[in-house]
């Protein structure tokens, strides 16, 4: 059975350069999400909705294997970051972020086998969080780039974007600040970790 690996077959959307912001289209596309608040290191939430999410998102691939004889790898995890301020993500100041975490679903994965992989991973979890749901998510018109190194420090590439690239190209903030973590922290140095940076745009004149 072949199995689909979405970073290769969406290598424009998973493969950006390191060195500049290039401009992509999004397409809409399926996510299992939950939302919190904080910075992540200590907030509650967090360690709960790793496993929820990778808990539903690894019983719908196992289920569209059974049942419709297709196999994909599991995308990586997403992130949107938010808060009324953007410039707390260039300092860091972690304690104000509101944010979504997401793994991406194929779009022949469907609904009931989101509803069967809950209840498998609540009957291993117990409670799961309120805002656990699957839904459509469209991003469309984004600047995006690979940063390589800690989250710590990706503020002086952000802080470009929003004071010299964003401007330059008559753009303005159209949706929350997102990140794609394509290394594994646990097995990757801080200073060679791959994170792609994203943020939804739109045309300042509104056109």
């Amino acid at each position: 059975m072949k199995k689909t690996d979405f970073k290769k077959s969406l290598k424009h959307l998973y493969a950006p350069p390191a060195d500049d912001f290039v401009e992509v289209d999004v397409v809409p596309m399926s996510f299992v999400k939950v939302d919190g608040a904080g910075d992540p290191n200590v907030a509650d939430a967090y360690q709960l909705a790793v496993k929820s999410l990778y808990g539903v998102g690894y019983a719908m691939k196992f289920s569209a294997k059974a049942v419709l004889g297709r196999d994909y790898v599991v995308p990586p995890l997403e992130w949107l970051w938010w808060a009324a301020d953007p410039n707390v993500f260039v300092k860091c100041q972690k304690e104000q972020w509101q944010w979504t975490m997401m793994l991406m679903v194929p779009d022949f994965v469907k609904r009931d086998m989101f509803d069967a992989g809950v209840a498998k991973t609540r009957a291993k979890l117990g409670a799961l969080p309120d805002s656990l749901r699957f839904e459509l998510f469209d991003e469309g018109r984004c600047l995006q780039i690979m940063h390589i190194g800690s989250y710590d420090s990706e503020g002086p590439t952000l802080a470009r974007l929003h004071d010299q690239i964003m401007p330059e190209r008559g753009l303005i903030f159209n949706g929350p600040h997102h990140e794609i973590y394509l290394s594994d922290p646990r097995r990757t140095l801080p200073q060679k970790l791959k994170t792609i940076l994203r943020q939804p745009v739109r045309p300042l004149d509104g056109v």
